[in-house]
C-alpha cells in the first residue's frame, strides 16, 4: 500500500532528472571520499567513525535549518514516524557499510552497498506506486551484472564482512525509499538534520565509552569522513526528492567506477580486464535508461483539453442531450 498523509494532501512538484542525476553523481563523489577516508582512518573504533561522520553533518545541516521557514522544527506530524525510521534504517546502513570498508578492499564494498537501487525499485514499486517500463528493468539488471563483473566478489573468503556489506545496501534502501515517501512533506535539508541528529544521539554514548585519542592523520581523516558523508547525503535527498526513485537509483553505480579510480590514486589497486567489461556494461546501462528516459511516451502526442468538465457536470450534460434527442 503506498504510503499516504492524512495531515494533508503533499504537492507534487514538477520531477526535474536532468538536475537529480548531477545530484547523484555528487553525490557518489562525496560517498567515495567518506570511502577513502574511513580505510584511512585505520584501526579507530567503527562507532567512533559513525558518531563523526555524523556530528559533522549534523552541525552543517542545522545552519542551514536555522534559516528555514518551514514551520516548527519539533512539532509532530502525521509522516513524522517516516523521520524516524528513515534516520534509523540510515543509521544501521552507514553502521554496516563503514564495518564492510575496514575490512574488504573499497571497491567490493562499495559494489555490495551499490545493490540498494535493486531493492529500491523493490520498494519504491511496493510502496511508493512507482513503475519501471522493460527498458529501465533491462537497463538496471545490466548495470548488476557489470557491477559483479567489477568487484568480482570472493565470498568463501569474507563471507562474515560481504554479508553485512550487502545488509547495509538493504538499509540504504529502505532509507531512499522513505526519502522519497516524503517528497513535498519535509524539505530536503531537515531530512538530513533528522537523520544526523538521531544518528549523533545514539551513538555519542557509545562513542564516548569507545573513544581513542586520533593522531593528526586520523583526525583529518575523520574530518574528510563528515565532509565527505555530508556532500553525498545531501546531494542524495535532494536527487530523490527531485525525480522518481526508480529512475534515477541506477546512477548509484556510478560510485562503483570512482571507487575503482580512488583504489588506484590511493594505493595503487589498478582494474583488470574483467572490471574494465563491467565498466562498460555500468556506462551502457546508464545510457540506456536516459534513453528511455528521454523517448516520449505512447499517447505523449496528443493534445490535451485545455479545461476538461468534472464527471458529474459531464454526466448531466449528456443525460440532457439524451432527453432532448432520445
Amino acid at each position: 500500500m503506498p504510503f499516504h498523509s492524512s495531515h494533508r494532501k503533499p504537492p507534487n512538484p514538477k520531477d526535474r532528472l536532468g538536475l537529480a542525476v548531477l545530484l547523484m553523481l555528487a553525490s557518489a563523489a562525496g560517498f567515495t571520499l567518506m570511502g577513502v577516508a574511513v580505510r584511512w582512518s585505520g584501526d579507530l573504533p567503527l562507532v567512533q567513525k559513525v558518531f563523526t561522520r555524523n556530528a559533522i553533518t549534523v552541525l552543517l545541516a542545522a545552519l542551514w535549518v536555522a534559516g528555514d521557514r518551514h514551520g516548527p522544527l519539533l512539532s509532530w506530524q502525521p509522516h513524522s514516524w517516516r523521520l524516524i525510521l528513515r534516520s534509523l534504517s540510515g543509521l544501521l546502513g552507514v553502521a554496516c557499510y563503514f564495518y564492510a570498508l575496514d575490512r574488504m578492499p573499497l571497491a567490493d564494498a562499495s559494489m555490495l552497498n551499490k545493490l540498494s537501487p535493486f531493492f529500491v525499485f523493490l520498494l519504491a514499486g511496493t510502496f511508493l506506486g512507482e513503475r519501471l517500463s522493460r527498458a529501465m528493468i533491462v537497463a538496471l539488471i545490466t548495470a548488476f551484472l557489470g557491477a559483479v563483473l567489477v568487484i568480482k566478489p570472493r565470498f568463501e573468503v569474507t563471507m562474515i564482512p560481504a554479508l553485512i556489506g550487502a545488509a547495509s545496501s538493504v538499509f540504504a534502501a529502505i532509507a531512499y525509499t522513505l526519502v522519497r515517501s516524503l517528497r513535498g512533506l519535509e524539505p530536503p535539508h531537515r531530512i538530513v538534520f533528522w537523520f544526523s541528529a538521531f544518528s549523533t544521539l545514539i551513538t555519542l554514548p557509545l562513542a564516548l565509552h569507545a573513544w581513542v585519542s586520533p593522531s593528526a592523520t586520523q583526525w583529518r581523516a575523520l574530518l574528510g569522513i563528515g565532509l565527505g558523508a555530508s556532500m553525498g547525503q545531501f546531494g542524495l535527498t535532494y536527487a530523490y526528492q527531485l525525480a522518481p526513485a526508480a529512475k534515477i537509483s541506477i546512477v548509484n553505480y556510478s560510485g562503483i567506477v570512482l571507487a575503482l579510480l580512488a583504489g588506484w590514486l590511493a594505493w595503487r589497486e589498478w582494474p583488470d580486464a574483467w572490471s574494465l567489461l563491467g565498466g562498460l556494461l555500468i556506462l551502457a546501462a546508464a545510457v540506456l535508461s536516459q534513453i528511455q528516459r528521454s523517448s516520449p511516451r505512447p499517447g505523449s502526442h496528443l493534445p490535451l483539453p485545455v479545461s476538461p468538465l468534472p464527471s458529474r457536470r459531464r454526466k448531466g450534460i449528456l443525460e440532457q442531450h439524451l432527453k432532448r434527442n432520445p
